[in-house]
């Protein structure tokens, strides 16, 4: 398997997620974990556990695309494989934890969207 990541060079802000190209995304087919600079490699390596429904497949291409961007970005990872990194999240949560929180997330931010639409 070849990784599919190659760097983005767009200069200026982005002004949204969307505008990047699948290519930047440690999970390219769910665009997930973007690979944009060295905090964004840092960070996907630190969440990769943390991803859910994604295949081992998934997993495997999602490493490979971390350690070229590492290499571009020259961070040092220590793991050699993706199943260092892990399948399941060592935080004691459960994916169903996840899923609640991710949708008392979402209807928070909504509730915010709204209250500020409302104030003039």
């Amino acid at each position: 398997m070849e990784p599919t990541w190659q760097p983005h060079e767009k200069h200026g802000a982005l002004s949204e997620r969307s505008d990047l190209p699948d290519s930047v995304f440690a999970f390219p087919r769910q665009r997930k974990e973007p690979l944009t600079d060295a905090a964004h490699v840092r960070n996907a390596v630190a969440r990769f556990d943390q991803i859910l429904d994604v295949s081992d497949e998934d997993r495997e291409l999602a490493f490979l695309n971390i350690e070229k961007a590492a290499r571009h970005y020259g961070v040092h990872l220590s793991e050699a494989d993706w199943q260092q990194l892990g399948r399941t999240p060592r935080t004691g949560r459960t994916a169903e934890d996840r899923r609640i929180a991710a949708r008392k997330g979402a209807a928070t931010r909504e509730r915010r969207r709204e209250e500020r639409e409302e104030d003039p």
